[in-house]
């Protein structure tokens, strides 16, 4: 099986290898195509062209959405011309949201509704933002008042709260028929909902009184009541609550689904793992973007100047940081005349206490978004990051020392660099806990630029100590 696995991936990657070849073969004849067939006039163009346009057919939607996502926009723009418009909605719930826009701007209103009007009410909901607003109002149109409804409802809350990402295809019973009945009732079904791996079971006013899982019903007594048989002690989401929260459960618990209620506790619908995924997906690049400095997901194709306001901000801070440590190296530019090995070895106070604090920060905001750190556990964090860098900063410390000294014969210099590094990352692990905490106190992502806030830190405080040590005892 894992052989299997393995070679169905390099398929699947030489395919998309080959679709970026041709699609780049092709461009300079992309105003010659038939929109309709799919045909050029030239023969051995022509069957590339209809290469491409058979390995698109194939493609799963999840793999046309990374090949768009990798490709220039020229060539993205063609080979969306020549994908399955009847998988044009799947596409498009898969893509990054700045290729998805690209996406649309590609296609006319009719390509548009055609694409939305078969999807689901959680999916048109998920998508609407991005559509204009009589895209929408079109593919509602043979709506009954109930799915409209429900639209309307998952688009009221805000990206980051469950109801954004609820899906309405709901399986109910009632805990008072037998599991017989139970089975009989999901023959009537041509299929269930995917991800169904347990039955909701609610009262008469729809209150959630537990779940039946499908694994329990099989081989449950078909005489057996519901009630008997149901699971009450459950996992339950409101619509407010905050998915990023729900996706941890959803890992924590090895969910497959989880009900949705109301405040009155009527059940409402449903989370499931594949949306939880994308989010968990999701919140990982958001959190390596956001530690970069960069504030939103970035085309890898965007046009220049979009780039450049994706990026401008954290850079201007950057720049305003190590203008800050060069006036620190500056304020001890007769030290560094005097001993000119200085200069050689302070990049390595400052190296190193920007990676030992970057290290920090990252265990800090992994535990961040996983649960809420109280105060108390600041301080035995704080306390146990102390302790790491004391302990290396002595080793690397005193590594770096007899390094030193055994390049300038000077014993000082190698007990300035045991100390500078030590202190550096003693201040590296204090900064490394506060920075994420106190952001998240502030009400900010807590991996907002904290790379490069640490990193600032610890550049101008390595240069400060080092240098300032280095003046007192050894000048």
């Amino acid at each position: 099986m894992d052989t299997q696995i393995i070679n169905e991936d390099n398929e699947r990657n030489h395919d998309i290898e080959r679709i970026h070849q041709l699609a780049s073969e092709l461009l300079p004849f992309s105003k010659d195509i038939d929109p309709h067939t799919h045909q050029l006039p030239e023969i051995n163009i022509n069957l590339q062209l209809q290469m491409l346009v058979g390995l698109l057919e194939e493609m799963h939607p999840a793999d046309m959405a990374d090949v768009l996502e990798n490709l220039p926009p020229k060539e993205r723009a063609l080979v969306w011309q020549l994908s399955n418009p009847e998988e044009d909605g799947e596409v498009l719930l898969e893509v990054s949201d700045s290729v998805r826009e690209h996406l649309i701007e590609h296609m006319d209103e009719d390509e548009l509704i055609a694409a939305v009007e078969e999807m689901d009410a959680d999916e048109l909901a998920e998508l609407a933002d991005s559509l204009p607003e009589k895209v929408v109002v079109e593919a509602m149109k043979e709506w009954d008042e109930t799915e409209r409804a429900q639209v309307q409802a998952a688009m009221s809350y805000a990206d980051h709260q469950v109801g954004a990402m609820m899906n309405f295809e709901v399986v109910s019973i009632r805990a008072d028929v037998t599991c017989e009945v139970v089975l009989r009732y999901l023959r009537r079904f041509d299929k269930l909902p995917e991800h169904t791996d347990k039955i909701f079971v609610v009262n008469q006013e729809d209150i959630l009184q537990g779940v039946l899982p499908i694994r329990k019903l099989l081989v449950a007594d078909p005489e057996d009541l519901v009630a008997d048989v149901m699971v009450s002690d459950i996992v339950v989401f409101r619509a407010e609550d905050d998915v990023e929260e729900a996706a941890a459960a959803f890992e924590r618990y090895d969910l497959v689904t989880a009900p949705v209620v109301d405040a009155d506790k009527k059940l409402i619908a449903r989370l499931t793992v594949d949306a939880m995924m994308d989010v968990i997906r999701e919140e990982g690049e958001t959190d390596m973007l956001n530690m970069a400095g960069l504030r939103e997901d970035e085309d890898l194709f965007a046009p220049v100047m979009r780039s450049v306001k994706n990026r401008w901000v954290w850079l201007a801070v950057n720049l305003v940081t190590a203008f800050i440590a060069s006036r620190v190296i500056g304020a001890f530019e007769d030290s560094i005349a005097q001993i000119v090995a200085l200069a050689a070895l302070m990049p390595i106070v400052a190296g190193i206490g920007g990676n030992s604090g970057n290290q920090t920060i990252t265990m800090i905001v992994r535990a961040l978004s996983s649960s809420s750190i109280s105060q108390a556990q600041t301080v035995v964090l704080m306390k146990k990051e102390i302790g790491v860098a004391l302990v290396n900063g002595l080793v690397w410390g005193s590594v770096m020392g007899l390094v030193s000294y055994l390049l300038y014969g000077n014993l000082g210099i190698g007990m300035v660099m045991v100390a500078a590094m030590t202190l550096n990352l003693l201040l590296a692990a204090v900064l490394g806990v506060l920075i994420p905490v106190l952001m998240e106190k502030f009400g900010k992502d807590p991996a907002l630029g904290s790379s490069v806030l640490i990193t600032a830190v610890t550049d101008s405080g390595g240069f400060l100590i080092f240098l300032g040590l280095a003046t007192v005892f050894l000048l």
